[in-house]
């Protein structure tokens, strides 16, 4: 069913019980009871020239955190192999920055060959904000998924970024997806917006239809301009609008990632199972901790899923 943002603006004030049944049973409809596992390398971090305001990484912004430059190939591929032992069926790399570009880009093209290579692992990469050469290049490579997110809304992204255009990012989804690359494309929630920005990037995401919506919570990390937005939003009101994604993105992926372990209680993250949620990050992020895998898979049998 296609709802009206009006229609989905009215659908948040309906009881948190009544949406959880609407987009479980959507769930139900079209996934079995597997939960996709992905875990993610910051491959460099650090030192980026973009001004996204939620960001450690930014120079703009004044967060402690250790920069380090590119990784070398090996520690990537052993990383990679960790993560499938510890259940993860896909691995990311990430680096910080606009893009790489030089050397940098040539050992991540390498890094793409290693972890492609490995038996029944699926490489993906989050490099920012690429040219169709450079894409076609990570597609021979052997790149199955590349996540690039929008964030945040069309209208709030000035409130978030000015260094670069909402535009430049849709335009970067589209280029993946032209060259058969899977589009990973998600949002942070929690960073002042409200629900009508939060319905129009799920109206946004769902003219990409990318593979798999990661659904990140603002994690407020000193130093950074949000650094004070932990109070924002609540756990009710994060369960809202995973149902909400699940009711506008029926066949699509979404995945917990960022911020679930500190703005979710552990029932809580049971509950955005039940709405909808049917992947994963596991184990830690780019700058932050996440939760042990063993918990995690604790956690889904509670619920009958399992770990794929």
């Amino acid at each position: 069913m296609n709802y009206s943002k009006q229609e989905l603006l009215d659908l948040y004030n309906k009881p948190l019980s009544e949406l959880l049944d609407m987009s479980h049973k959507i769930t139900e409809e079209n996934f079995d009871n597997t939960v996709e596992a992905c875990s993610i390398i910051s491959a460099k971090t650090g030192a980026c020239s973009e001004n996204c305001k939620y960001c450690a990484q930014s120079k703009h912004n004044n967060a402690n955190i250790e920069c380090h430059p590119l990784m070398d190939v090996q520690t990537v591929k052993k990383a990679a192999l960790s993560a499938k032992e510890n259940g993860a069926n896909h691995f990311c790399i990430v680096t910080s920055g606009t893009k790489p570009t030089g050397k940098d880009f040539t050992n991540i093209l390498k890094m793409v060959k290693e972890v492609a290579s490995i038996d029944g692992f699926h490489c993906c990469a989050s490099l920012g904000l690429l040219t169709e050469e450079e894409i076609k290049e990570l597609k021979d490579a052997g790149l199955e998924r590349y996540n690039h997110n929008i964030n945040t809304s069309e209208n709030y992204h000035k409130n978030i970024c000015t260094t670069h255009e909402f535009k430049d990012r849709v335009r970067t989804v589209e280029m993946i997806q032209k060259y058969g690359i899977e589009a990973c494309c998600g949002v942070i929630i929690g960073m002042g917006e409200s629900r009508e920005d939060r319905i129009d990037m799920a109206l946004s995401l769902k003219k990409l239809n990318p593979k798999t919506v990661p659904i990140n919570f603002l994690n407020p990390i000193q130093g950074t301009p949000l650094e004070n937005y932990e109070d924002k939003i609540d756990e009710e009101e994060i369960l809202k609008t995973i149902c909400i994604f699940r009711i506008v993105l029926p066949k699509t992926l979404l995945r917990y990632a960022g911020g679930r372990t500190t703005r979710l209680s552990k029932y809580n993250q049971k509950l955005g199972l039940i709405a909808g949620i049917n992947s994963m990050l596991v184990g830690n992020y780019l700058t932050t901790t996440g939760s042990k895998s063993e918990e995690d898979e604790k956690m889904l049998e509670q619920l009958d899923l399992v770990m794929s």
